[in-house]
């Protein structure tokens, strides 16, 4: 009986966001509908994990996260240039601080979170430092290769890329992009797989035993919890997937109809305009921050660090490229390069997760210390 109602509310409640979206586009909500409007937006959120997890539980890791990953940052990327074409010169850092928000989010807020929530389940949070690490390693050369060199370079004005640097950028993150990819998923698909605290035993030198000697298999099932449930049927699993790419557009398009609010909340409380790109990161993120959590919960740390840092990877990978493509018709500036406290953060996050990712296994303190960093970016958001 309680799965016959959970299918019926996972299908019901992204068919109603979208509904809600559909009657709401374009048109300034009283109170009490925007009120209304945040209530379906939490629903489509937890719908589209659901149907995440079913997609994930029939292809398997690290393909499952990949999807997640891959739907969402493709919608963000139609918002953020939704919203920078409809925002004027207002807008011109709203990419950016989209992106870094993006970046703090998954690589200190759902890394933190998944870490806690491992820690407090096994003590110790085990993973494979080869594929986190090379995972870490593409997060960072494009953060910085699209973030912090703008701020540097002096072809154009102010803290931004010329049109030849900004294509150079855009195609460097796709070839980076597609590269993990392909790595990820075919030719060292092992290095993501779950690795269980049973199956990865300290070693002499601290770290954890490599996915060799972990019995994982392609589905991802090194949960008990997990190796009893049936696989979905390609049926069940196309619908998911259609139900989880309404939930998402639900989700994002919601997003934008909340903006306006957040935008006169911002405004009201005299905070600054990075607060917005941060707000609309948190709430388009939230399907993977909840799947991350819950896959720690269930001892798949490896699955919560896909998620995270695979979402950085693609909310990069993809957002240049199209803000390139998009910048011919864009009118006034486009502001890409971080000012010094937001280089000192994500220069300081980067060494963090470095350390964090080397041993191959974490504790409470690696995850406090994530959770101070983004505690951190979210004080420094709003008191800059």
């Amino acid at each position: 009986m309680l799965r016959y109602i959970t299918r019926q509310w996972t299908v019901a409640v992204p068919l109603l966001a979208l509904l809600s979206l559909a009657l709401s586009w374009g048109r300034e909500l009283p109170i009490v509908l925007v009120i209304i409007v945040a209530v379906v937006l939490a629903g489509a959120v937890l719908a589209a994990v659901h149907h995440a997890e079913v997609i994930a539980h029939r292809v398997g890791e690290p393909f499952g996260s990949l999807v997640l990953a891959v739907a969402v940052t493709v919608i963000e990327v139609a918002l953020i240039v939704s919203l920078m074409i409809s925002g004027g010169e207002q807008s011109a850092s709203l990419a950016r601080d989209t992106v870094f928000a993006a970046v703090m989010i998954t690589c200190n807020g759902i890394v933190g979170l998944s870490l806690l929530a491992g820690a407090l389940r096994r003590k110790v949070a085990v993973f494979n430092a080869e594929g986190t690490g090379g995972a870490l390693a593409t997060v960072a050369t494009l953060s910085t290769l699209s973030l912090a060199l703008p701020t540097f370079t002096t072809s154009a004005k102010g803290p931004a890329f010329s049109a030849a640097q900004l294509g150079f950028a855009a195609v460097v993150s796709l070839l980076l992009y597609g590269l993990f990819v392909l790595t990820q998923t075919v030719r060292h698909r092992d290095y993501f797989l779950p690795v269980t605290t049973e199956d990865a035993p300290a070693t002499a030198d601290g770290g954890a035993a490599t996915t060799e000697g972990a019995p994982a298999t392609a589905d991802g099932g090194a949960a008990a919890a997990e190796e009893h449930a049936p696989r979905p049927s390609a049926r069940a699993t196309m619908i998911s997937l259609g139900l989880l790419l309404v939930a998402l557009v639900a989700v994002v398009g919601l997003a934008k109809v909340e903006s306006p609010v957040i935008e006169l909340a911002v405004s009201s409380a005299g905070l600054p305009q990075a607060v917005v790109g941060v707000v609309i990161a948190l709430l388009v993120l939230l399907p993977e921050t909840i799947a991350a959590v819950r896959a720690a919960k269930r001892d798949q740390m490896q699955i919560s660090l896909n998620l995270a840092l695979g979402s950085a990877m693609a909310s990069i990978g993809l957002t240049i490229p199209v803000i390139a493509v998009a910048s011919i018709w864009l009118t006034g500036p486009l502001m890409l390069g971080l000012g010094a406290t937001h280089l000192v953060l994500l220069g300081l996050t980067f060494i963090v997760s470095t350390l964090t990712v080397v041993p191959g296994r974490a504790t409470l303190l690696q995850s406090g210390v994530h959770l101070v960093l983004f505690a951190a970016f979210l004080f420094l958001a709003i008191s800059p």
